[in-house]
């Protein structure tokens, strides 16, 4: 049984992890100021191709793990922008940073 287990458990990890082989980890400055920025920035990079997304509002500093084939550095900048947030490469619309408020 305890074989049984650890053979299920290795394929389940093996299934679970491959849908990442072009995986690319990347970190860049969002301006945001506290917890529900996070929620808001974090929340718009739940999309196909994005496998995580970390802001740390005090340092700024987000942290993304994406398809590199599917979706371009710059996509993940204008993705945050379209939600209301400035990112070093991307700024956010009038209208966008308005219905944040």
């Amino acid at each position: 049984m305890k074989v049984f287990l650890t053979a299920c458990c290795s394929l389940l990890l093996l299934v679970a992890c491959g849908g990442e082989k072009n995986a690319t980890t990347v970190s860049f400055k969002v301006y945001g100021n506290c917890g529900m920025c996070e929620k808001t920035i974090e929340g718009s990079l739940e999309k196909e191709g994005i496998y995580f997304a970390d802001w740390d509002k005090e340092t700024k500093m987000i942290e993304i793990r994406y398809d590199s084939v599917q979706l371009a550095q710059e996509d993940l900048h204008q993705i945050i922008a379209a939600s209301g947030y400035d990112t070093e490469l991307a700024r956010s619309s009038d209208e966008a940073y308005s219905d944040l408020h």
